[in-house]
């Protein structure tokens, strides 16, 4: 059964079946760069339900509640017949809302939807053997891929230093690393030299082995598909490391690579089993390959109630949304004493509500957290550069720091790489195989002083250490600067201009405008960027906001400015600030470059946060712990303090959990309302953007990223252990920063924690679709869906929920297949 001697299929044919394969396989981004990721996005261009039917054909995944969350959200109101039977009226099958609602007052435990999933070998084995007692094939295959994916995409932990010329398949190859503790029938010298007859390319190896196996070409892009999904969390690094490579229009080819030792596996373990006719169940198996769509049809079907009763939760939620919306007021609202821009970030709507109601002195607006500076950032002293934007986009220009307050940059710089390759020989010593189980013992008192202050800052201030880890002193010594700025104040003064009418700040500006960024605080938690901001490349918004407001304040800029029609009164400053949002304090940074003439207003403004801080952390206390409700506010506000240091923490603040709604509309049109911390607020005024360019922007970035947060705490709900990663106390940190394993190993787990959307008694996340609120004319809308691809398909397939704002009445309707309708 040698692959190599049967014909192999045409060269682009086999081509295009392995892209369309890998490109089903949405990226995942490393733990310093955490960012959220929509694990649906190769499927976006398929209708919701039709990717869900052909998900669970592949990989026995579904993408909806089992039906008694859907009776329990029926019970609580949170399901309602009318919305129940507009939804099979949009969806045109009327009269399966009388089958749902039956399903819904039956008693009993509602009957699931089966899901037949398509066998691979290491499934059909599986029915005669096991690799050990307990073990299924499957699991003992991904363990063994996992094994060597750790190892050989480790440049950052191990102390092995794998060769980075060599590429993952060649590398295996070389390794030999199939026959590693599996119990061949035919022994492991067998499969040594079965492996060596391969081609030496991936792709070649492939469709030698799909020829081999007899895989007719009918089925052979869902086989191919089903292989990635076998093995998708390492399926997922290799598309980061794509992705990354095609921001910059390279290409990475490891995706390949991985799909070819999955593949292999599955070919060993069939010729394992015996020759070609030694069992009429493989020649049949490999058949039923080219009835998967068959196969998804029929699920597709039994799935019609699960999609019906999804749709109608979540047009329920719209209609309370839509309920309390006020009507349209275009009364032009005064100057204020401050305008705050903050991040979108759900998390930022409760600070903003509270910040309103404290004083009607300020007004917030929402904008996306990196400010739009396409930006990376280099840190004195450094060669390394991050990313400091949505992983969607891809930094055109670089920030490093400069000295401030006298300090002498020299100076700082050493003492910060000392103490970075202090941390970094530690963290060595501390993580290598050889001290992993013993690192307490062998340390001993050594590393007591480290948990007592811990232990003490548990009781203490929050912490005011940067994303490098630097502490307050050196922090202020250097001031984040855009390199532009000084050499090119015209060019640096457009990326201004651009920032400022994207934001809707060209005129009326306020004596203080404060950019607010966010970030989040937690112990001994590798997913922890995860909870900073996932506009920012999975960072905090510090290095953002700091930068603009050094651009903003700029006297060169502002001229430039003036000339391109914006004109900044010499009295405003720009303020940058940090929204920490798991003990809702805010950090304001670079005040002592601010004018005496402004300090009365900076020490008003300090206040009023202070106090707005006090309301966000009563609103989120019970939520977090209900005995904090008994709490005054500076014990509530030391009990969060504890909370973010607190190591043995697992659920420190709830993230972006509750997340359903983005309005993209003026701030009047929200103020009134109560989102409960469960909506992103994007600011837009439509008669300030003619040519679109705006609105342009807000659907085909802000709305996406928005998309890819909603999507990936959905599937880590309904799915968590092929989207989320399971529990956080199993978690083990896989080379450094590529991800986390649960347990010792297996396949790369990606999404979110189950502490992340569940606290034991009550889901925090209810999984809806993303619905988004646009104020602006029809036709605006529908341009933009029109020019767009990526949006039409979110749009058109029901991965979002597309609701319009009439701006002259207040009026909602919805855009479906069909056009317009009312909501």
């Amino acid at each position: 059964m040698n692959p190599v001697t049967k014909p192999e299929e045409a060269v682009d044919s086999l081509s295009a079946r392995i892209a369309a394969a890998c490109d089903r396989i949405a990226p995942t981004w490393p733990l310093d760069q955490l960012i959220a990721v929509n694990p649906y996005w190769g499927w976006r261009t398929s209708p919701a339900p039709d990717a869900a039917a052909m998900l669970g054909a592949l990989a026995g995944t579904s993408l909806t509640m089992p039906r008694s969350w859907f009776r329990a959200e029926w019970t609580a109101g949170r399901l309602s017949r009318e919305q129940l039977e507009a939804a099979a009226v949009a969806c045109g099958q009327p009269a399966l809302a009388a089958e749902a609602l039956a399903m819904l007052r039956q008693a009993g435990e509602p009957s699931q939807p089966t899901l037949p999933r398509m066998a691979l070998v290491t499934d059909v084995l599986g029915q005669i053997s096991e690799p050990r007692p307990g073990e299924s094939w499957g699991d003992h295959v991904t363990h063994q891929i996992g094994q060597y994916c750790a190892a050989h995409c480790d440049r950052w932990q191990g102390s092995w230093h794998p060769d980075q010329d060599v590429d993952l398949f060649s590398g295996w190859r070389a390794q030999l690393a199939a026959p590693h503790g599996t119990p061949w029938r035919r022994g492991a010298s067998w499969a040594r030299g079965q492996i060596a007859t391969l081609p030496a390319q991936p792709e070649a190896a492939i469709g030698a082995m799909l020829g081999a196996l007899g895989i007719p070409e009918a089925g052979r892009d869902a086989y191919l598909t089903s292989l990635l999904l076998a093995v998708n969390g390492w399926a997922s690094w290799c598309a980061y490391a794509r992705w990354q490579a095609r921001l910059v229009g390279d290409d990475d080819h490891e995706i390949v690579g991985l799909l070819a030792i999955r593949l292999v596996w599955e070919w060993l373990l069939r010729h394992d089993a015996g020759p070609p006719g030694s069992g009429t169940q493989w020649d049949d198996w490999a058949a039923s390959w080219a009835l998967v769509h068959d196969v998804a049809a029929g699920i597709a079907l039994e799935q019609r109630i699960d999609w019906l009763l999804q749709a109608a939760v979540e047009r329920t939620h719209q209609d309370t949304l839509i309920r309390a919306l006020p009507a349209a007021d275009d009364t032009p609202e005064p100057i204020s004493a401050v305008q705050a821009v903050f991040c979108i970030d759900v998390r930022s709507e409760v600070l903003r509500r509270a910040l309103e109601a404290v004083t009607p002195e300020i007004r917030t607006s929402g904008f996306a957290g990196f400010f739009g500076l396409p930006i990376s950032y280099t840190s004195a002293g450094s060669t390394l550069s991050r990313p400091q934007l949505p992983g969607l986009l891809a930094p055109s220009l670089n920030v490093t720091d400069i000295a401030a307050n006298g300090a002498d940059l020299v100076a700082v710089t050493t003492h910060r790489l000392a103490a970075m390759e202090s941390r970094r020989r530690w963290s060595g010593f501390r993580t290598s195989p050889s001290s992993m189980f013993s690192f307490v013992e062998s340390t001993g008192l050594l590393y007591g002083p480290k948990l007592v202050r811990d232990s003490l800052l548990r009781t203490g201030a929050a912490s005011r250490r940067g994303q490098d880890g630097q502490p307050a002193a050196s922090r202020a010594a250097l001031r984040p600067r855009l390199e532009i700025a000084d050499d090119d104040p015209a060019a640096a003064a457009a990326v201004a201009q651009a920032v400022l009418r994207a934001m809707g700040l060209i005129d009326c500006f306020a004596p203080v405008v404060l950019l607010c960024g966010h970030r989040s605080q937690t112990s001994n938690n590798p997913q922890a960027g995860g909870l900073d901001c996932g506009a920012c490349g999975g960072q905090s918004g510090e290095v953002n906001a700091r930068v603009l407001a050094d651009l903003l304040n700029s006297g060169a800029i502002r001229a430039h400015l003036k000339a391109m029609g914006i004109d900044v009164p010499a009295a405003t400053v720009f303020v940058a600030g940090l929204h920490n949002t798991t003990t809702d304090e805010v950090e304001l940074f670079d005040l002592e470059v601010m004018p005496a003439a402004r300090q009365a207003e900076l020490a008003q403004l300090r206040r009023w946060l202070v106090e707005a801080a006090d309301r966000a952390r009563a609103e989120r206390a019970a939520g977090l712990d209900p005995t904090y409700l008994t709490r005054r506010p500076r014990q509530l506000e030391r009990a969060l303090r504890e909370r973010a240091n607190d190591w043995s923490q697992v659920m420190p603040e709830w993230g972006l959990a509750g997340n359903a709604s983005l309005f993209v509309a003026p701030r009047r049109r929200t103020r009134a309302m109560n989102l409960g911390g469960r909506s992103f607020l994007h600011d837009y005024d439509w008669r300030l953007d003619g040519d679109l360019l705006v609105l342009t922007l807000i659907m085909t970035a802000p709305m996406v990223v928005a998309n890819w947060i909603n999507l990936q705490y959905y599937a880590s709900t309904v799915d968590n252990r092929r989207y989320g990663s399971g529990n956080k106390v199993l978690h083990n940190v896989v080379g450094g920063r590529i991800g986390v394993f649960e347990g010792n190993g297996g396949d790369l787990r990606t999404g979110l924690a189950m502490q992340s959307l569940h606290d034991g008694r009550t889901l925090r996340h209810p999984p809806l679709r993303l619905s988004v609120f646009i104020e602006a004319p029809r036709a605006g809308i529908d341009s933009v869906i029109g020019e767009h691809a990526v949006v039409h398909d979110l749009v058109a397939g029901g991965w979002v929920h597309l609701l319009r704002i009439e701006p002259s009445t207040g009026a909602v309707e919805r855009r479906t297949r069909d056009g317009w309708s009312a909501p």
